[in-house]
């Protein structure tokens, strides 16, 4: 049943993006698609604040993907750990959605990130293709997007 929850969640939220916009965490806030060319982000030399949930759950996805970074850049994680990591994103995004409550502007901009880490998710689950490195790789991007934009104390990039 949790299994069946899980894909219900990352269908309404794959559906509410390729619908123009992703789950609104703040009402109100403009709603940019995955894969736009509109870039919202904070003001030069300066970060979007976050709140107690995003900074759990962020840490939460960054530390599976931290813990097996070296087997994503080397081709050698295994499909079994492509669908576990697939997967805690995929639940972590669901719980950030929601429980965080950002200002729209900076809602506005995590859209983008939930957005990829999503399609990243799928893509590891292989229900978009076949390529689960390839939606690896989107998530270790929508990772060190997320620490260039948002101010989460301590945040370090993946190389």
């Amino acid at each position: 049943m949790l299994r069946f929850a899980r894909t219900m969640m990352t269908a309404a939220i794959s559906m509410a993006l390729l619908a123009g916009g992703a789950p609104s965490f703040a009402a109100g806030a403009p709603r940019p698609t995955a894969g736009s060319s509109a870039q919202v982000e904070p003001a030069s030399g300066r970060k979007w604040q976050t709140d107690a949930p995003l900074r759990k759950y962020m840490a939460e996805i960054r530390a599976a993907v931290a813990a097996k970074h070296r087997e994503i850049q080397d081709g050698t994680l295994t499909r079994a750990d492509y669908q576990a990591i697939g997967t805690l994103v995929e639940t972590r995004v669901a719980r950030i959605v929601a429980e965080c409550r950002l200002a729209p502007a900076a809602d506005a901009g995590l859209h983008i990130i939930v957005a990829e880490l999503t399609a990243g998710a799928d893509t590891m689950l292989e229900r978009t293709e076949a390529r689960p490195a390839k939606g690896a790789t989107r998530v270790v991007q929508a990772i060190n997007e997320y620490g260039r934009q948002f101010n989460h104390p301590g945040w370090k990039p993946l190389s």
